[in-house]
């Protein structure tokens, strides 16, 4: 009953939103994706679906190619992302098994902690987002480099967890989602402590996957209406990403993702040094604070 309550509501967000997005897309003449942000969504969502994550990457190549200026970046990650996501979660959610209640805990905890870190992040000045984002991808390429060495923890067989533990999992998707809205990915810190936890790496998968796809359209609303966006690129991102995800869900089985992996930690320490570089230089015209609406 909670899955199908769960399901129903990924199902009447995600077409919420799309309506949402298309029709501001429409009113600011934002409403044509570029092939560059196509195929961006398209690889970054592929790999996400498989456990790699897409925020660190598409953070990497948004700032590499210089195609949104550094305070654009946590909108855009999670208003392109959205929808994509909730094609992850809709798959995953169905097949893949764990306890009904963490589930919708998690969930729940993640988005609250998302509708608290929304306004707040659009608000934030240049040079606060610059480097919250570059500590953001310091920590994302820990994890990769981690996953490379087979450090993580590789987890247990459980599909539910005792009350205390379970209750600090609920906290710590409350504080996952606020930093979701900052651009901090949520996959690698909800893999690592589940997994610490004795839950089943197999079973993480739809839990982070749900408290995503609910609080990235949820805090999504609140983007949309930043002048901190472009939404060609959040809809480049979307229109990629979801037959990307499709592809990799039913398609791929196996794959050898270790090189990958090692790529994109490079990849990322590099972008990651820029824009800690770019946080803690003097302030200019080209880092003053750009104005932002509720």
């Amino acid at each position: 009953m909670v899955v199908t309550v769960l399901l129903a509501g990924l199902v009447v967000l995600g077409l919420a939103y799309l309506v949402a997005l298309g029709w501001a897309a429409r009113a600011r003449g934002q409403f044509v994706p570029g092939p560059e942000s196509i195929a961006l969504g398209a690889a970054t969502n592929f790999f996400d679906t498989l456990g790699i994550g897409s925020f660190a990457p598409t953070t990497a190549w948004l700032k590499l190619r210089k195609m949104v200026p550094d305070s654009y970046i946590p909108t855009i990650l999670n208003a392109g992302h959205g929808l994509p996501t909730v094609v992850q979660a809709l798959i995953f959610i169905n097949l893949v098994k764990v306890d009904p209640r963490l589930l919708a805990a998690c969930i729940a905890a993640s988005v609250a902690g998302a509708i608290i870190g929304a306004p707040i992040v659009v608000r934030l000045p240049v040079r606060v987002v610059q480097g919250v984002v570059g500590l953001a991808l310091l920590i994302a390429a820990s994890l990769f480099i981690l996953a490379g060495l087979h450090m993580m923890p590789g987890g247990g067989t459980a599909l539910s967890l005792p009350a205390n533990l379970f209750w600090i999992a609920v906290a710590g998707y409350f504080v996952m989602g606020a930093l979701m809205t900052c651009g901090i990915g949520l996959y690698g810190p909800s893999l690592a402590m589940l997994s610490l936890m004795g839950l089943d790496p197999h079973a993480v998968f739809p839990v982070m996957m749900g408290a995503c796809a609910f609080l990235m359209p949820v805090s999504g609303f609140n983007f949309l209406r930043s002048t901190r966006i472009d939404l060609k690129v959040v809809l480049g991102i979307t229109v990629g990403g979801i037959p990307a995800i499709l592809l990799a869900a039913y398609v791929v089985k196996s794959m050898p993702l270790d090189i990958i992996r090692w790529g994109v930690v490079v990849v990322v320490l590099y972008t990651a040094a820029v824009m800690l570089h770019a946080a803690t230089r003097k302030t200019s015209a080209a880092t003053a604070v750009e104005p932002a609406t509720a």
